[in-house]
């Protein structure tokens, strides 16, 4: 039975982590609502389906990937504009570079604490809400008129900021993100594409975190390998379908439908806790 919920959980992570609704959120919700509170399904398992879905969103853009890594090293020492080519890339890494600043304090300093005190339902019943009166302004007020080629490091730094808000559950890293890109007049498209490369990094270095808490502290039970596996392997093939259908939904639609969604979800969860 383990493997069934490893699979449904695999899923969830691979669907709602490219959509703006809340991975982290659904993830909770849906443990609690079934009881699957085990120790194999807390965080450590969550981290190996962000896994999963590190491995769809590389795939989706492995060739942006590919030429950021080449034009890494060059990034910190050349003046480059955002022409094409080669600039264009070692351009986009500085800015994937000073993007991820913010949440690599947030994390150093709070993570931890964010874990512990927020991973509940009414948590993410409240962001959930937040976030979809925040989908709905955006597209009443944004220009969206600019790509992601013309951001800037200080709009990167801010979009890095939008990131580490979605540390909380239910805030959710695509809608964070995308609210931000549209905010500073981006279309929703490019905001998406530069918020999903932006996550890379991040959730690299929160698998690396967490599998060196798993190692140390032997976590894993027989069985557990097979466990993990399977979210990993459900999670990056609904991932990489995800990002692929989204990145063409954005291309003609208004984020009006997931904001009502998370209104409804969030409306559902407030019923559940009272009733």
């Amino acid at each position: 039975m383990h493997l069934l919920h490893a699979a449904l959980l695999g899923v969830i992570q691979g669907i709602t982590e490219f959509l703006p609704i809340s991975s982290s959120a659904h993830l909770i919700l849906a443990r609690a609502f079934f009881g699957w509170q085990g120790d194999v399904f807390g965080l450590p398992f969550d981290v190996a389906t962000h896994v999963g879905t590190l491995v769809a969103v590389v795939a989706y853009f492995r060739a942006d990937v590919v030429a950021m890594l080449r034009a890494l090293p060059s990034a910190g020492r050349v003046r480059v504009g955002t022409g094409g080519g080669a600039d264009e890339a070692t351009h986009r890494a500085r800015l994937i570079v000073i993007g991820t600043l913010p949440i690599v304090v947030v994390g150093l300093l709070w993570a931890d604490a964010i874990e512990v005190s927020v991973r509940s339902p009414l948590v993410c019943a409240v962001t959930l809400a937040i976030g979809a009166l925040f989908f709905l302004l955006v597209e009443r007020v944004s220009s969206q008129q600019r790509t992601d080629r013309s951001i800037t490091p200080v709009e990167a730094l801010l979009f890095g900021l939008a990131q580490s808000a979605a540390l909380v559950p239910g805030v959710s890293r695509a809608g964070a993100t995308i609210v931000m890109g549209m905010a500073l007049g981006l279309t929703r498209a490019s905001a998406a594409r530069f918020g999903f490369l932006l996550g890379i990094p991040a959730i690299l270095a929160a698998a690396a975190k967490e599998g060196l808490v798993v190692a140390r502290e032997g976590f894993f039970r027989p069985g557990d390998a097979t466990i993990f596996a399977v979210g990993i392997v459900t999670s990056a093939l609904v991932g990489y379908a995800t990002v692929a259908y989204f990145m063409r939904f954005l291309g003609g639609h208004r984020l009006d439908a997931f904001a009502w969604y998370r209104l409804a979800l969030a409306a559902a969860v407030a019923a559940w806790m009272i009733f």
